[in-house]
């Protein structure tokens, strides 16, 4: 390690957006964003058109990260990226980019998983709460992932469950898709939510062993029922709008709460963190927060900014790895699969 300042250049592009972060130890400098916007016209993310944007987002967003952060290159002390789970066109952007500069200024590589990051985020330096203590439990929750992780230290963890098919975040997007919402839609369902009856319809919960995840059956539930109310009512889900996004929104969190109670009863740790782009959801915060009084819980919930995909989180990791003079070769590749 140069010294006490080891100043890290994180680099996330695991999906459709675009992040540089520059972060001093554990405080961030600096966490540029460039979100893709040319994904909603498709009603999803299309991994070709979201390459690209990579590739015309990554120069100007490393720039304007070191430029806000007032670094210079010759500053850095190491370069972390994510390496995966995510799309492959995507993650081959930045690691590539990574691998390029980091080869240039003669400074090392730090590879690093992006759920991991999810759940490092929240040992970002800050002045609100400070970070859990080991051992505790997570939920990452995003569009991708859905998983119940059990947290030993900064670099063991063991998932203990997780979704067997569709994540939770896929379900928002395609409940709202389904009620011709534009996308991402789960973010307007949370909204829409705020002013519906959450009791108004019914909709399954899906039976699943253990501390697993499903969600296929709950979208095609929700499919059938708005089909079959349509067919009576052309103008139903118009009408209804507000009692059908609150409805799926408490189905939803009431899934994920049953099975992190599960998890408090079987590990008997009651230190909750969540993770990922579905922890901005205003529901499962404040059901979080409600667990504190309601079951003794300590939650922990990042900010909005380091819930949905940031290079901050990518660097707090990259930090913690250079600590442990954890490098990654030249010869590393890109995975698009990549097991916490």
């Amino acid at each position: 390690m140069k010294s006490q300042e080891n100043f890290i250049l994180a680099i996330e592009s695991s999906c459709d957006d675009t992040s540089a972060a520059v972060l001093c130890n554990d405080t961030v400098l600096s966490n540029v964003v460039a979100t893709q916007h040319i994904h909603e016209q498709y009603g999803g993310v299309v991994p070709e058109l979201a390459s690209r944007a990579h590739q015309q987002n990554i120069v100007p967003v490393v720039h304007q990260a070191l430029a806000k952060a007032n670094i210079a290159k010759k500053q850095l002390s190491a370069i972390a990226f994510t390496r995966g789970p995510g799309l492959m066109g995507s993650l081959l952007v930045g690691t590539s980019f990574a691998k390029s500069m980091a080869l240039g200024l003669g400074i090392p590589l730090i590879e690093v998983n992006h759920m991991q990051a999810h759940i490092m985020a929240h040992f970002i330096k800050g002045d609100e709460q400070p970070p859990p203590s080991f051992p505790f439990l997570a939920m990452t929750i995003s569009g991708g992932h859905t998983q119940i992780i059990l947290v030993k230290d900064h670099f063991n963890m063991e998932v203990l469950g997780e979704t067997l098919d569709d994540a939770v975040g896929e379900a928002f997007d395609k409940s709202a898709k389904l009620l011709g919402l534009p996308y991402p839609g789960g973010p307007l369902i949370d909204e829409y939510a705020k002013k519906g009856n959450p009791k108004a319809f019914v909709f399954p919960k899906p039976k699943v062993e253990g501390l697993h995840f499903s969600f296929s059956g709950l979208k095609t539930s929700i499919l059938y029922f708005i089909q079959k109310q349509q067919k009576a009512n052309p103008d139903f889900v118009k009408e209804n709008l507000h009692d059908i996004c609150a409805s799926i929104q408490f189905t939803i969190l009431e899934i994920l709460m049953d099975k992190l109670k599960l998890a408090v009863k079987t590990t008997k740790i009651k230190q909750i963190a969540i993770g990922g782009g579905v922890a901005a959801n205003s529901g499962i915060r404040s059901r979080l927060k409600a667990a504190e009084t309601d079951l003794g819980w300590t939650t922990y919930i990042p900010k909005f900014e380091y819930c949905t995909d940031n290079a901050a989180m990518i660097g707090i990791v990259g930090y913690y790895k250079y600590l442990q003079q954890d490098f990654a070769s030249q010869n590393i590749a890109a995975k698009a699969r990549y097991i916490l």
